[in-house]
């Protein structure tokens, strides 16, 4: 599956918020580094990320772009609630190998009335 394809399908997954689904797009020794967090690595521990964001705040991804270049899928995104981010995924044999995302901690936390941590 092409990178475009791929994260299209990934999209697809976050929105119905199954951290089973979503992890299955992940290679077993994948890196998921939402900048605004410590990187998360491997697949179980990417699994339970998503399972604890997913029970903490109904998010959704809104695509606005997709470009791939060779192996590199970069997605451009908003949410409904004015929130807006951008993330690179490298895919090897099918799967994401690593992610790097970039948004607004500070603005997601008070957009679903989280506690904000120091």
């Amino acid at each position: 599956m092409q990178p475009k394809k791929l994260i299209e399908s990934w999209v697809q997954a976050f929105n119905e918020g199954d951290a089973d689904k979503i992890s299955s797009f992940y290679a077993k020794h994948a890196i998921n580094h939402q900048v605004a967090n410590e990187p998360v690595e491997g697949k179980s521990a990417i699994h339970a990320m998503f399972a604890a964001e997913f029970a903490n705040a109904d998010m959704v991804c809104i695509t606005e772009n997709i470009f791939q270049d060779g192996s590199w899928a970069m997605l451009e995104w908003k949410d409904p609630l004015g929130l807006r981010g951008c993330g690179f995924f490298q895919i090897e044999n099918g799967l994401i190998v690593f992610q790097r995302g970039y948004w607004d901690k500070l603005s997601f936390l008070k957009a679903h009335d989280l506690p904000i941590q120091q």
